[in-house]
Formats: structure tokens, sequence, C-alpha cells
């Protein structure tokens, strides 16, 4: 028998598994045992004292998620990248959606209810930013930050030495697509389609500005983007370096956190390149190596990568974890 199948139901419908392993989770990870509370995330100070475990964990089947209507929208858009043409109209049934993405504690939590080892730990390896030396100028090739670091992994993102000590309210992140997935079927859910992903992350709303960045009506960052000039100098102006955690910005008009910015999103769907006519939603079963990712991460700048749009899409490797890429869940609305 699979450990997601009856295991999944009997742990989430009685909840003591997880109840109990909410307490381990805070222990393992350099914390006082701290039960999950209730949080108005949206800014600095309330994401900072989030415990990384949504109220309900362990006894709501829908803890920390948020219903969404459904209804047709505009996927795509027309002054983007190639792959985000052609633009169309795509509906989205009602459904169910993490209001941040997944965190350290959660993840932790699952693991420790089944003994789940990920595709990176066993991979022994995972894809790891480092900012080359400032002014090199065109002497750096491209992509030459991203480096192969054996022992990366999820407990271990930047490599052996780096740990999730004080990171519990992180996204979690080097989890290859199939780690997410597994993640998703514990609680009875899924990833989201790209159409259910982009849908939420539009909430309604249908332009997007390529080249300000994800800013608020005060100028002030709107989500965790690369403030400065890459891959050189990130200022800093949001104050934070890398992953922030979760829910650190206002909520969009959906009432979801970071659908912008902070990490890439794993969905459930294989990369097409440009748009294909799959308009219930359905994964496009075309590449089986690539998967398709969401919503930009804190590497994206508005001087080299202006994907930190709805819209916006890119391939990654569904075997390969980086430190830049997490994903949230669904599940249907009759759940």
């Amino acid at each position: 028998m699979s450990r997601f199948d009856s295991g999944a139901a009997i742990a989430l419908v009685a909840g003591a598994v997880l109840v109990a392993s909410t307490v381990l989770v805070m222990q393992a990870l350099g914390a006082a045992p701290v039960a999950p509370v209730a949080a108005a995330l949206g800014n600095r100070a309330a994401c900072a004292a989030y415990s990384g475990l949504p109220p309900g964990w362990g006894s709501d089947p829908r803890a920390g998620m948020q219903r969404l209507p459904g209804g047709r929208f505009v996927l795509g858009a027309a002054d983007g990248y190639p792959e985000e043409r052609p633009v169309r109209e795509a509906t989205a049934a009602p459904f169910w959606i993490d209001r941040t993405e997944v965190t350290n504690a959660q993840y932790d939590t699952f693991v420790r209810a089944t003994g789940y080892v990920t595709e990176g730990e066993r991979n022994g390896s995972g894809a790891v930013f480092r900012a080359p030396p400032a002014g090199r100028g065109e002497d750096v090739a491209y992509g030459s930050w991203w480096h192969a670091v054996r022992g990366a992994d999820w407990r271990h993102p930047e490599g052996p030495g780096s740990s999730l000590r004080g990171r519990e309210n992180q996204p979690v992140v080097q989890l290859t697509r199939a780690d997410a997935a597994a993640y998703a079927r514990w609680l009875g859910r899924s990833l989201p389609t790209e159409a259910q992903w982009e849908y939420a992350a539009r909430a309604g709303g249908q332009g997007e500005r390529i080249e300000r960045g994800p800013r608020g009506q005060d100028g002030q960052p709107a989500a965790n983007f690369w403030q400065g000039i890459f891959p050189y100098l990130d200022s800093r102006e949001d104050g934070y370096a890398d992953r922030a955690p979760v829910g650190c910005y206002p909520a969009n008009g959906m009432g979801l956190h970071d659908m912008i910015g902070n990490v890439w999103e794993w969905t459930a769907d294989r990369w097409h390149g440009d748009h294909q006519p799959h308009g219930t939603g359905a994964p496009a079963a075309i590449s089986a190596d690539e998967g398709l990712i969401k919503g930009g991460s804190f590497l994206c700048a508005s001087d080299f990568c202006t994907r930190y749009r709805a819209s916006a899409r890119h391939p990654q490797d569904t075997a390969l974890g980086a430190v830049h890429v997490g994903f949230r869940t669904v599940s249907p609305a009759a759940l």
C-alpha cells in the first residue's frame, strides 16, 4: 500500500500525527515548540512572527487555503515574452488554493508523518545561486551564477552549512516537481494547472507593466524581487537578500500572498513552449522532462528577468531542485 493512499487520509482526518508533528517541527528546526496560531499576514512584522503553520493545521483539511469562485479570464500577455502568446480567454472552475507558498514547517510535518525522502536528497545536489564578484561586467557568462552544489536539499537550501533554523516560515525549496506533488497528494490535493495558477495570480486584473516591477502606489516593492543590478548587487530595498518569509507583502485581490516573486512555483503542467489551445486547463503533455513554473522569484530583476508577472512562465527540469523554486497546492471546491 502506498504511503499516500489510506495513510494520508488517516493522518489528515484524525489530525493526531500532524498535531504531534507540529511540536517536532519546531524542535527540529531550532525553535521552541509552537502551536499553529492565527496570523494576519501582509507586512514584515506579521510574517516574521508567523510560525509557518496556518491556523487549523492538523485538524482542518483546508487549513491555510482560500476558496476562489472561478470564472473566465485572459491567459497570457501580448507584450510579454514570446512564450506568453497567443493571448486567449480561459476558464477556471471554482477551487481552493493555498494562501501562501508551502513553508518549511509544513513540509517538515509531511516528512515526519510519512518518512518521505525527497528526490533532491537522493540525487545528492541542487541548484544554488551565487552572485559573481561585482565589476566583472561582460566577462561573466550568462547563467554562470548557478552552481550544482553537493548536499543542497530542502533541509540545507544553500548546501552544507546552511539550515532551516529561523526559516520555518519561509517557502520550502530544493524540491523536484515529484517532491511537491507528493506533499500535495498527502493532503488530498494537487499542484495547480497553469490556468488555475494564473487565474489566482491575476485576481481579476488584466494589465501588467513589465518595466516597473511589482511596486505599490507608494513606489515601494509589493513583492520580493531583485532590486539593484543583477546579478552583482541586490540593494535589498525591501529588506530581503533572498527568500522572504511567506506573507510579508499585502495579499492580492483574492487574498493570496506572494503569487508574484519570492519563489517560482511548480504547476501540474508540462512545458510546451507558447500557449497551446488546452482551454480546459488540463495539463499539456508535450515535454516529459520540463515542467512549467510560474510567478518569478527573488532573482527576477527589471534589468534582467521581468518574469515577476502573472502571465510569465518558464520551463524547469522536473528532476531538479533549486533554491528559487517552491510551490503551493489546490483542491476542488467541492471538497
